[in-house]
């Protein structure tokens, strides 16, 4: 069964003006569905074929460089798009925000990490909030690479990623990334985020 490219559970324009209608729809329509249609020709007629999203990416050194980028590409923005929503939770709290305090310090100190992860990364990439085990780590990858792949420097389940791609705020914030970074605070949906520490 061939992977498909998820539909939005809100509109394009449902996340301004943090971030724009017109951006979401080229990222969604264009970008993710270049994604999906690219790892299911990867993959086609080849021992992967069935295989779930994230048993490619735990083996995916054993891969073509197709099904590592493109891969990685359908998995992150699969999680981008589910992390954020309309008038976002301004705060994580419950065992999110106990585990965040306890790995990192405070919610601002978390905050802080994350939004240098974002900016600092070189070129194209992700950073990420990830849970190993009952402990929280900020990292960054390039790319579309994330945390379940073995070739990743930090290992474990990404639980919210910001896509640090030009494609991904360009249009909007040119050459700020950062004040795309502060803008994407506002459109955490940080119940699905505590669903993935759970889970």
């Amino acid at each position: 069964m061939s992977f498909e490219l998820p539909k939005l559970s809100y509109a394009y324009d449902a996340l301004e003006p943090y971030i724009d209608a017109q951006t979401m729809e080229i990222h969604h329509s264009k970008h993710h569905a270049a994604y999906t249609s690219k790892l299911n020709g990867a993959i086609e007629g080849s021992e992967l074929e069935g295989k779930s999203i994230e048993e490619l990416l735990a083996n995916v050194s054993n891969h073509s460089t197709a099904v590592r980028n493109n891969g990685g590409g359908f998995y992150n923005h699969n999680l981008y798009w589910e992390i954020m929503a309309p008038g976002g939770a301004s705060q994580p709290e419950g065992d999110l925000l106990k585990a965040i305090n306890d790995s990192l310090g405070s919610v601002d100190k978390f905050k802080e990490a994350f939004a240098n992860a974002a900016a600092t990364r070189f070129g194209s990439g992700w950073a990420w909030l990830v849970k190993q085990g009952d402990s929280l780590v900020v990292s960054s990858t390039p790319n579309q690479d994330n945390p379940l792949m073995d070739v990743a420097d930090v290992k474990g389940t990404p639980i919210l990623g910001i896509d640090v791609w030009e494609h991904a705020y360009y249009l909007k914030y040119q050459n700020k990334r950062p004040d795309y970074i502060d803008a994407f605070w506002k459109v955490i949906n940080w119940g699905e985020v505590a669903k993935r520490f759970k889970g």
